[in-house]
């Protein structure tokens, strides 16, 4: 156990000073979703006045949202580093040592979750300073952090799956896309699911990002129901034990035919 931790660390901070060693993409990855907020924020702000919207502040609804989504979408671009690392020869290398190969996947999430637990204090201190009322719910900012982690993880080990098997980047890209924009727009991320049409509701019941949205949301208003709070959030920590267990039977799979 304590060998495949150690391991687990070790390729984390390989991905993580891979990353580090980008620092265009440390500034897209950050500036991008603080442009969502001001963007969406000044976009929507009218929105609230709509009766029934259940917020009388955009930002401190949206900001969730972007939390959540920045997440996601860093998630789902996990696949592009271990296709490139298979192309490159570094993936079997790894194979031929001694490294736990379930710290070849773990490193990766864990990199993912610490990516998020940065991006979110980020964006959850962007929304305060426009004017979220977050500072009187530490609980409910720890709640939303570890959804977004838990999020940005489940993706993550669905785009890993998806590059095991499918090896090529336009792939992975088009996949991408295709999944991670409608569970985006299926969810509360932009509007209360309240104002949506009926089919869009019976379809967010069953969204892995809206159990997110709404676990996150949920335990940061002022009166949280914490019965639908907890249940959304078991439901995102078994899509992501369900996810890790995909990337973990795709990968033993890769590692045979290699």
């Amino acid at each position: 156990m304590r060998r495949a931790l150690r391991h687990t660390w070790y390729m984390t901070r390989r991905h993580l000073m891979g990353l580090f060693r980008q620092p265009v993409w440390i500034a897209i990855t950050l500036v991008q979703p603080i442009i969502w907020i001001l963007l969406y924020g000044a976009l929507f702000k009218k929105i609230v006045d709509i009766p029934g919207f259940g917020s009388d502040n955009y930002i401190d609804f949206l900001t969730p949202g972007i939390v959540l989504m920045t997440a996601l979408f860093s998630g789902g671009w996990t696949g592009m580093g271990l296709i490139e690392d298979m192309k490159a020869g570094v993936t079997d290398r790894f194979l031929v040592t001694p490294v736990s190969r379930g710290a070849l996947i773990a490193g990766r999430l864990l990199m993912l979750g610490i990516i998020a637990v940065i991006q979110s204090a980020i964006l959850l201190s962007i929304g305060m300073l426009l004017g979220a009322s977050y500072r009187e719910n530490p609980a409910g900012l720890l709640l939303l952090v570890v959804c977004s982690v838990l999020l940005g993880a489940s993706f993550g080990a669905l785009s890993t799956a998806m590059a095991v098997v499918v090896r090529k980047e336009e792939t992975v890209i088009a996949a991408v896309n295709f999944i991670i924009l409608p569970l985006t727009f299926l969810s509360g991320v932009f509007i209360t699911l309240s104002l949506a049409p009926g089919w869009i509701r019976t379809a967010a019941r069953f969204n892995p990002v809206n159990w997110a949205v709404e676990a996150g949301r949920g335990a940061l208003s002022s009166s949280p129901d914490w019965g639908v709070v907890l249940a959304r959030l078991g439901l995102l920590a078994a899509f992501a034990l369900v996810c890790g267990w995909l990337a973990t039977r795709a990968f033993r799979a890769y590692q045979r035919s290699a």
